[in-house]
């Protein structure tokens, strides 16, 4: 139910959400109609708090191509959808939710393209905005407490900074290793890339192989697996051989198995105030002489890390990553 055909060069850009009708009954709830697909990641990249939900749109008869590290090649017309939204109170979420903002990541005959929508005060509509916004949210979070937070919405060629491989603008999350988990189709559980294969969507999948990160929150996971696949969807987008920040040296995605660009005693190849008078990105043992987590742990735009739709210090993601630095033998 795409709204681009593959003969077109261009989507046709609605001013409301609602208009693309990928949502039936009232818009805030979020049914997906028809040939809307929703789908999860194993992890995700922190937002300020906020909750995410995700759908992709296929073309008719569109396929998604299996690739074991790459994005998945995706056909002209198909169409991701990302909102995100805070639940009014974290450990009680029958409360409700505030929707904040609403991303379509479009996939033109001339490439990608991100169409920003933010939603009104009154949740019934989320309107078409290049320019982005500072919005206040206020909630209750996991421990009762009453937050109060400027939650900043992205302008539209900020999305570049993030989604950027090379020359090429590409999606982060639809890769084998995102989508390689467990989750509920309808009142089943079954391996989503599975579900995939076998309604026609995704085609190549192997019968094994299939690589998958972990689940940051999920103790289960070795310390190790948990950091690397945080800092694969926080941090390595850019930081890698493809990405914006590759002329850092510093590679970040769960693909460098080189140490020393891991950023054990790697020297910093821009000093100055990021890296806090520290020597090394990280140090084992030491967190608190690692560049890494002096960038995480702070807020001031100058110095953190990731340098955008972060206005909030990750408490948790800080102590992951403070953990695994210390369980790293000196090398």
């Amino acid at each position: 139910m795409s709204h681009l055909d593959s003969t077109v060069s261009s989507f046709t850009t609605k001013e409301k959400l609602s208009d693309y009708q990928f949502f039936v009954g009232r818009l805030a709830e979020l049914n997906p109609a028809a040939g809307v697909i929703r789908y999860e990641l194993n992890s995700s990249l922190f937002s300020n708090y906020a909750e995410k939900l995700r759908f992709i749109v296929l073309p008719e008869k569109g396929q998604m191509n299996y690739h074991p590290t790459q994005p998945f090649q995706l056909p002209i017309g198909t169409v991701l959808i990302k909102h995100f939204y805070y639940p009014l109170d974290f450990s009680n979420p029958g409360k409700g939710r505030k929707l904040i903002e609403t991303r379509l990541l479009i996939h033109e005959a001339t490439g990608w393209n991100a169409l920003p929508y933010i939603w009104n005060e009154e949740q019934t509509e989320a309107y078409y905005d290049i320019a982005g916004d500072t919005r206040t949210v206020l909630y209750i979070d996991h421990k009762g407490k009453k937050q109060r937070t400027n939650y900043v919405i992205p302008n539209k060629n900020q999305c570049k900074g993030c989604h950027t491989n090379g020359k090429e603008f590409l999606p982060i999350g639809i890769s084998a290793r995102h989508l390689n988990k467990t989750v509920s189709f309808g009142d089943t559980r079954v391996n989503q890339l599975s579900e995939w294969a076998n309604k026609g969507w995704l085609k190549g999948l192997p019968i094994d192989g299939i690589p998958a990160n972990a689940d940051w929150e999920n103790t289960t996971a070795s310390l190790n697996e948990r950091a690397r696949s945080y800092l694969d969807i926080n941090c390595g987008h850019c930081h890698s051989l493809g990405g914006p920040a590759n002329t850092s040296g510093l590679f970040l995605d769960i693909h460098n198995q080189d140490p020393h660009l891991l950023g054990i005693h790697k020297t910093p190849v821009a000093a100055g105030r990021g890296s806090g008078n520290l020597n090394y990105a990280i140090v084992p043992g030491k967190p608190e002489k690692s560049i890494l987590v002096y960038r995480m742990n702070t807020n001031d735009p100058g110095i953190a890390m990731p340098e955008l739709g972060r206005e909030q210090i990750h408490k948790e993601g800080v102590t992951l990553i403070s953990d695994w630095i210390r369980s790293l033998q000196t090398q």
